[in-house]
This record gives structure tokens, C-alpha cells and sequence, in this order.
């Protein structure tokens, strides 16, 4: 009994009041992904467009990718009146947020199939301002309270956003298939889906105005003023110390400490990083359109991918979390990526009996609960190389790079599809994370976990 009545303290955590904060900014945060990549691409192929389109359609998220080049911004620079008003971090978080629902309600205006252009365009502003906003979020949580909560923290954010990939999935695709008169193509049922899911936003920003402004920027300005005085001690311009003061807080420094602190590992680290998630990256891109070629209807696909396999990914989420607190975090990272790459090979396998609900719901089970365990670990990885000192920029950095090189790969996912077919690309999407297990292995042999 004493063992179960600590347990059950130690949930007590999250009923406090900037665990439940996370929350919500989680499923502000998870929203606009699926809006902008597999949701995206279900609309896109139920109005006719090509899968080479689709596929290129996949690089709108690499807006995450580059989300590290204006966190330094986001990081220093106050926007003016809102500022003042909320603060630094909830100023960034207002705008970004706002943003988010004007392009949203602007691609549900929008028709792929008329003006293609605008459809774009659109997306590309809902990417952006979603990376704008994974980036304050990021900084809000580390900055917002202190070590003992970070995990709880970590834990509710993560819930958030999975619950909202939800909602924009299964959500999205019920609310179209709801709206729509047949099983013919309809904008207007898409339209409905979109305009919903703006509304839903406002959880996010509801937040924004409740949540209270991180005092860690505090300690900030205390470190830039001193770089400066130090400057000025050498006699140089007002102006340029102040520049040459934020330059080095903002940008130099959070990349010198890394390779600081890793030395000759620093690159293969980096290499891990941009590479770890090729695999299942590449592979989703053209896993919605497998299903509607296969035959699968949008609610069999909303029931069994979007639910059941959301699911299924918070079981893996909690298992490899179980896993990390008994074995070493490299170990299940290399566990992770070779799951992954054994259910891609398994995707083959469906691609080759063609429609079946069963095999489709075991597949979608292992996929979901590997991807669960291989984001975990991955996680929980990238977060152990975090200096704190410099979180908000450092973690950008890395959640960046993990993005960037799987979804420019992902981007000619659609001319391999119609070139091979998708027995090939799926093994080929699977022999592609067979690298990755080597420099797992590398890793753990040049640095202790």
C-alpha cells in the first residue's frame, strides 16, 4: 500500500496548473501539422491532383526544418504593443496563433483544383506560423517552471498534440465525409473540415491569454547586458556592442556549446539526428493516398489510421517510456528504428494482397506503437543534448534538423510511387533506415550513455 499511495502522489503532478498549460498548447501545437501533410494529401487526391503534386505538397512541412534559422529571432525580438501588453513569449505565441487561423480559413476558401497557386500559398503560412509557435512553445516550457515538472510537462504537451493530430486527422476526414453528399469529391465538404479545425484553434489561444508569462527571459537580458558591458569596456560603439551582444547570445554561442561540449562525436550526432526518422517520414507521405488507392473508404481510413493508430502510438509513447527507465537510451533508440523499419517492409506485404481490414488494422497497430517507441526515445534523446542555457535556439536546432533532409527526400515520394509502384517504395522506404542503425551503434561505442 505505501508503494501504491506514491504512485498516486506522484500523479498529483498533473493537476498542476503549468503541467495542464502544456496541455493545451500541445494540441494548439499538433493541429496544424496534419492540416498541412496527410490530411492535406487525402483532400488533394479526392480532387484529382497528381501523386507527383502530392508528393511535392510534402515540403510544405519542411518549414519545421528551418525553423531554427529565425528562432534566434523569435527568441530576442519583442514585438511591438503586443509585448507590452503579454510579454515576449505569449506576444509570439498570439501572433503565430492568429496566423495559424487566418491561413487556415484562407485554404478552406481555397480550391486545389481552380487556383492551385493560392492553395499553396495558404499552406506555406500555416507552416511557418505553426514552426513560429513549436518554437515559442518549446522556449515556454523550459523557461516556465522548473527541473521537477519538465517530464509532466513534457508528458502533457506530448498527449495535447497527439489528441490534436487526432482531431485533425479522424476529425477532419469524419467532418468531410459528414459534410459531403456522396462519395463523389466535394469542395465544399473539405471546406467545412478546414473551417472547423481554424475554429479549433481557438483552444491555443484561449491558453495564450490564461497562461502567465515565463520569468526566464529575465536572466537573458542579464547575460546580453553583461556581454555588452564587456564590449563597451573595449571601446566600441554603443551600436555595434549591442549588435555584436545579441549576436553572440542569440546565434553564436548556442552552436560553439554544442561542439563544445561533444567534440569529434558533435558531427555523427548531427548526422543521427537529420536522419534518425527517414524512414517512417518518407513512408507516411504516401500512406494516405496507398489507402484510397487500395480501395479503403475515408471512414475506414479515418477509424483504423487515424484513430485506432493515434491510439496505438500513445501505447508506444508509454512503452518506450517504461523501456528508457530500464535500459540505455541509445539501446531504444536503436530498438525504435528497427521497428520502423520492419513495419515498412510489412506495408510491402499489404501492397501485395491488396484491400484487407484485418491485415490493414495489425499493420497500422505495429506501425503506430514503433513510431511510439522510436519518438520517445528520440525525444528523450535530443532533450539529454540540450544545454539548458541555451534551450530555446539548441532545440530548434536539432527538432530542425531532424525534419529537414526526410522531408526533402519525402518530396520525390510520389514520381517513385508512380514510376516503381508501392511495393518498391515501400521497401525502398525501409532499407533506407538501415544506415541509421549503424550510426546508433557507432554513437554508443564513442559516447557513454
Amino acid at each position: 500500500m505505501p508503494n501504491l499511495k506514491s504512485w498516486l502522489q506522484n500523479f498529483n503532478i498533473y493537476t498542476e496548473k503549468r503541467v495542464a498549460i502544456l496541455f493545451f498548447l500541445g494540441f494548439s501545437s499538433g493541429l496544424p501539422l496534419l492540416l498541412i501533410f496527410t490530411t492535406l494529401g487525402l483532400w488533394l487526391r479526392g480532387a484529382g491532383i497528381s501523386l507527383e503534386n502530392i508528393g511535392y505538397f510534402s515540403w510544405i512541412p519542411l518549414a519545421y526544418g528551418w525553423k531554427w534559422i529565425w528562432s534566434p529571432l523569435v527568441d530576442r525580438f519583442s514585438i511591438p504593443l503586443l509585448t507590452r501588453c503579454l510579454g515576449r513569449r505569449r506576444a509570439w505565441l498570439l501572433l503565430s496563433q492568429i496566423a495559424i487561423v487566418l491561413a487556415i480559413i484562407g485554404m478552406a476558401k481555397s480550391d486545389p483544383q481552380q487556383n492551385l497557386t493560392s492553395f499553396v500559398i495558404f499552406a506555406l503560412i500555416v507552416a511557418y506560423s505553426s514552426a513560429t509557435q513549436d518554437i515559442v512553445i518549446d522556449a515556454f516550457r523550459i523557461e516556465s517552471a522548473p527541473e521537477k515538472y519538465q517530464a509532466a510537462m513534457a508528458a502533457a504537451y506530448m498527449t495535447g498534440y497527439r489528441i490534436a493530430m487526432m482531431v485533425a486527422g479522424a476529425g477532419a476526414l469524419l467532418i468531410a465525409a459528414w459534410a459531403s453528399d456522396g462519395d463523389a469529391y466535394q469542395l465544399s465538404a473539405w471546406s467545412t473540415a478546414y473551417l472547423v479545425m481554424a475554429g479549433c484553434m481557438g483552444v491555443g489561444i484561449i491558453t495564450t491569454f490564461i497562461c502567465h508569462e515565463p520569468e526566464y527571459i529575465n536572466k537573458q537580458k542579464d547575460h546580453n547586458a553583461q556581454i555588452e558591458s564587456q564590449l563597451r569596456y573595449q571601446r566600441l560603439p554603443q551600436t555595434i556592442a549591442h549588435f555584436l551582444a545579441w549576436l553572440d547570445i542569440a546565434i553564436v554561442a548556442p552552436f560553439t556549446d554544442f561542439f563544445q561540449r561533444y567534440g569529434k562525436p558533435a558531427a555523427v550526432i548531427l548526422l543521427l539526428i537529420g536522419t534518425y526518422r527517414i524512414s517512417d517520414i518518407v513512408m507516411g507521405v504516401m500512406a494516405n493516398p496507398f489507402y484510397l488507392d487500395m480501395g479503403y473508404t475515408l471512414g475506414e481510413v479515418a477509424a483504423i489510421s487515424k484513430v485506432f493508430g493515434v491510439i496505438m502510438t500513445l501505447l508506444g509513447a508509454a512503452l518506450g517510456g517504461v523501456l528508457l527507465s530500464r535500459y540505455s537510451t541509445y539501446s531504444i533508440l536503436f530498438l525504435g528504428a528497427f521497428l520502423v523499419v520492419i513495419t515498412n517492409f510489412i506495408f510491402a506485404v499489404l501492397a501485395f494482397v491488396g484491400k484487407d481490414i484485418a491485415l490493414l488494422t495489425l499493420i497500422i497497430s505495429m506501425d503506430n506503437i514503433s513510431a511510439g517507441i522510436a519518438t520517445t526515445a528520440f525525444i528523450t534523446y535530443i532533450s539529454k543534448l540540450t544545454n539548458i542555457e541555451f534551450s530555446a535556439t539548441q532545440y530548434a536546432l536539432f527538432s530542425s534538423l531532424m525534419l529537414l533532409f526526410p522531408k526533402f527526400i519525402a518530396g520525390f515520394s510520389g514520381i517513385y510511387v508512380e514510376s516503381f509502384g508501392y511495393i518498391a517504395f515501400f521497401v525502398g522506404s525501409a532499407l533506407i533506415g538501415v544506415p541509421v542503425l549503424g550510426l546508433i551503434l557507432l554513437l554508443k561505442k564513442m559516447i557513454k550513455d
